[in-house]
């Protein structure tokens, strides 16, 4: 089978990066072509040492990589990837956006919180909103995959079997979560300046942060209700990871072991989620560098709440990993091809 071209816009930042680590060792593919505005002449390896003797490919302008690539995985900010889906699928080519332009299905949604309405509103319809493991389905046919966020990802990957089964008082979801220092992006910020960040943890963007309508889009779809949800958002001292840790009422009561029994025997045929055993605590440290998202449960029987804590490598299965998962769907691969990383045990 002849291998799949792929370009990556937006290739020298973190997600960007973290694509072709990943890319590299994925049997289906060949890197075609990588793009960066700031970059553009200097070689990969240039930038990232890491990549010694191992890819020097030069950066190009983004129509050389539309040129070049089958499918073209683009990170960059919101508002960008809509005018650059258009330039590619005029030319046959398949996008998957790491960013936040086809995330969302209301444009109202997208202004509110983005500030900028859909500048091409008929690429939508030709998109789709993928968590594989809840929307695969959805994948044939489109020419354009919204990827999710590392937020939403494991969020919703946490709570889609309790709310699913109806048992879960969904109106009273409230959602504390830690994310390490690459979740704000390559461009440094003050709260990301090393003085600032490090022997600190504050939370951040309280009650107002851009993924909440991603989150509540897809809790409420899984639901079957619209939902509104309180989250607050965390930043961790670390490079990378993702802790989410979810409380929400339950309509009956339900044991610990019921409510593990209800993920494990949703989530059995899933490679990448992991529940674990009773008395375990899910912990950020256990799936670094892998696609994998680790769920444990718990369940307060003094105020009949459920306690879900979900963590994932935010840079993987928050970004990349997932984003090459969608690749994978896309194109008819199996569905873990190229995501075999073992987190490290230390």
């Amino acid at each position: 089978m002849k291998p799949i071209q792929v370009g990556i816009v937006g290739a020298t930042g973190y997600a960007g990066v973290e694509l072709i680590r990943i890319l590299l060792n994925h049997p289906g593919v060949e890197l075609a072509g990588l793009c960066s505005v700031s970059f553009e002449g200097k070689t990969i390896d240039q930038v990232y040492p890491a990549f010694h003797e191992i890819i020097d490919k030069t950066l190009v302008n983004e129509d050389e990589v539309i040129d070049a690539s089958d499918v073209i995985f683009t990170g960059v900010p919101h508002g960008v990837c809509e005018a650059f889906a258009a330039k590619a699928l005029a030319k046959g080519k398949k996008v998957i956006d790491l960013g936040a332009d086809f995330r969302l299905d209301k444009e109202e949604d997208f202004q509110q919180w983005y500030g900028l309405p859909y500048r091409h509103p008929e690429l939508h319809k030709k998109s789709v909103y993928c968590i594989p493991e809840l929307h695969r389905d959805l994948v044939p046919g489109k020419e354009i995959i919204g990827n999710p966020g590392c937020y939403p990802t494991s969020i919703a990957l946490g709570l889609a079997p309790l709310l699913k089964s109806g048992k879960a008082d969904a109106q009273s979801i409230i959602i504390d979560s830690k994310s390490g220092v690459t979740g704000s992006g390559r461009g440094l910020s003050q709260t990301s300046h090393y003085p600032e960040c490090n022997e600190a943890f504050s939370p951040y963007k309280v009650a107002a942060h851009r993924h909440t309508p991603e989150i509540e889009q897809t809790l409420s779809q899984l639901a079957g209700e619209e939902l509104k949800v309180t989250f607050v958002p965390h930043l961790l001292p670390v490079n990378r990871g993702i802790v989410s840790t979810i409380y929400v009422g339950l309509k009956e009561s339900l044991s610990a072991q019921d409510l593990r029994q209800m993920y494990q025997d949703y989530y059995q045929t899933e490679k990448f989620v992991r529940v674990l055993p009773l008395g375990e605590v899910a912990n950020l440290r256990n799936v670094k560098y892998s696609n994998y998202c680790d769920i444990s449960l718990h369940v307060d029987s003094r105020t009949n709440r459920a306690i879900v804590v979900s963590t994932i490598d935010n840079m993987v299965k928050g970004a990349a990993g997932q984003a090459v998962q969608n690749m994978n769907l896309l194109f008819g691969l199996p569905e873990d091809t190229g995501l075999g990383m073992i987190p490290p045990s230390f």
